[in-house]
């Protein structure tokens, strides 16, 4: 089952058309080789599951079912994971990451945790932000067409084959303006909200 659903996300990844907007800030930490904390919401990440392998992406995978399939595509594409969850083997999992940062790979979080609230960064990604010095970027996904399963609480959106998808990573936030933010979790939510809003605006105009 694990190999089918990876043979079949990777065809349809293989239809899409893609345009990644990288901002000026990113591109010079990338050219620096400086390790970066990729922010996304969750639903996104069918998205851009693909984009492990460019961006020497590791992430922290849930020790469910659900999660270990999740764990098995990002793998067979190149990236790394450390397992846990908010319910089980959380600490385990957010060392496992801190180390694989540490080593020289950049992170990608669903900043709003495995069970929500919707769209509300949780403290996990300001930790590990700190912990590892590495700035957070903010991301922003839209794809049409594409099917979004409206029962499950984080609206979770899978791009159809030959899809136009759009992913904007935005300006870096240091972990100094984190630090000196007043309201660090409304400062990176309004960062997520306003890339999102860009490659909104960048697929309604193709």
């Amino acid at each position: 089952m694990k190999w089918l659903i990876y043979l079949i996300y990777r065809l349809i990844v293989s239809t899409w058309r893609i345009q990644v907007i990288e901002s000026p800030g990113l591109q010079q930490s990338l050219a620096n080789r400086k390790p970066v904390v990729f922010a996304h919401w969750h639903g996104d990440e069918l998205s851009i599951i693909h984009l492990v392998t460019r961006y020497h992406l590791s992430t922290m995978t849930s020790t469910s079912r659900d999660g270990s399939l999740v764990d098995f595509v990002i793998q067979k594409f190149g990236g790394s994971t450390a397992r846990g969850s908010s319910t089980r083997g959380a600490i385990t999992g957010f060392r496992g990451l801190v180390r694989l940062v540490k080593i020289g790979h950049n992170a990608s979080i669903a900043v709003d945790g495995p069970r929500g609230p919707y769209h509300e960064p949780k403290p996990g990604i300001f930790e590990l932000s700190r912990i590892c010095d590495a700035p957070i970027v903010p991301t922003g996904v839209a794809a049409i067409p594409s099917r979004r399963f409206e029962k499950s609480w984080n609206k979770t959106f899978l791009p159809y084959p030959f899809a136009k998808v759009v992913i904007v990573f935005a300006d870096p936030i240091t972990p100094n303006e984190l630090q000196q933010s007043q309201n660090p979790k409304l400062l990176l939510k309004t960062a997520l909200d306003t890339a999102q809003q860009q490659a909104g605006k960048i697929i309604a105009a193709c």
